[in-house]
């Protein structure tokens, strides 16, 4: 497994510059299942925003290269109407992906801190909880949310697990 010495790890608001880049990054093709497309997650972000929600894109960088894409949700919006309960009030990690050319190399542990460090600055105010949700058979996701603390609560969303940190 090649990993990096040291790895620059920064978040960067998706924007006018930079959001053609982070469309082009792509999952494996076996991992397609398991998180939408950057496109569909930079439109979710959009409605939600405009819906009163708040939804923060990131691309996820090491030095000025990008690796992947994250966002962050906090609450609910006006339109979804069948938010598992643990949405309201708390932050959730809503997607997080790292490019099919920079797996494996420790960016999806530096996304994590990064976005732990971001909920920490309480952009939305205090909460209790950070969640998220992924695929049963998504392994890796589950162990890498695991090392952070996340446990699964039994709870859905649609057909993904959720799990949980308290903050």
């Amino acid at each position: 497994m090649l990993r990096l010495e040291k790895i620059n790890g920064k978040l960067e608001k998706i924007n006018g510059k930079n959001v053609w880049d982070i469309l082009k990054l792509r999952v494996k093709e076996e991992q397609m299942s398991f998180v939408a497309g950057n496109d569909i997650s930079i439109i979710e972000a959009y409605t939600t925003i405009t819906g009163s929600g708040h939804a923060f894109p990131f691309g996820i960088y090491d030095d000025e290269q990008p690796v992947g894409f994250m966002m962050i949700g906090y609450g609910t919006d006006d339109y979804w109407e069948d938010a598992p309960a643990i949405a309201a009030g708390n932050y959730n990690l809503w997607r997080l992906m790292i490019d099919k050319d920079y797996q494996h190399r420790g960016y999806g542990r530096e996304a994590m801190r990064l976005a732990l460090d971001f909920i920490g600055t309480e952009p939305c105010g205090k909460a209790e909880y950070c969640w998220l949700s992924y695929e049963p058979e998504n392994a890796v996701a589950r162990k890498l949310y695991g090392s952070f603390g996340f446990v699964e609560t039994g709870d859905w969303d649609g057909t993904e697990q959720i799990a949980a940190l308290r903050l």
